[in-house]
């Protein structure tokens, strides 16, 4: 997982339900941890773009109901600031689900645009995505 250039805000805390955008079979999954996140005593967990997280899905197909999976964090409503001085807003939250750690997608097609910090982070997810921003 290679680090970031942008000074992303990490807006979805420990508890946040995220809407999923492909068609891996979850519709919503609930922040569980996020992986490599260091922080403060006391201070709940967050993630931004392009952060791995662990997550329950709470809405979906039968067969991906409670399951515990991977994702990806690909886009956010709170704006953050690029290094060329341009701030990125989008109009919603959005995940991947992954297969495994190493950032497979389960799904084949991904919904609305994908933040570029997110695709250089996680080359496969650049793969599928359709619309980069």
């Amino acid at each position: 997982m290679k680090s970031l250039k942008s000074n992303v805000v990490r807006a979805l805390p420990v508890g946040a339900r995220v809407p999923t955008c492909d068609n891996s079979g979850a519709k919503i999954i609930e922040v569980v941890s996020i992986k490599e996140y260091k922080g403060v005593k006391r201070r709940k967990p967050s993630a931004g773009i392009g952060d791995l997280i662990r997550a329950t899905v709470k809405k979906g197909s039968p067969d991906m109901m409670k399951q515990l999976v991977y994702a990806v964090i690909v886009r956010q409503k709170k704006e953050y600031r690029r290094p060329n001085g341009m701030r990125i807003k989008f109009e919603d939250n959005a995940a991947v689900v992954l297969k495994d750690e190493k950032g497979n997608p389960k799904g084949t097609i991904f919904k609305g645009p994908i933040a570029k910090e997110a695709c250089e982070r996680w080359p496969n997810i650049s793969k599928t995505a359709r619309i980069i921003i």
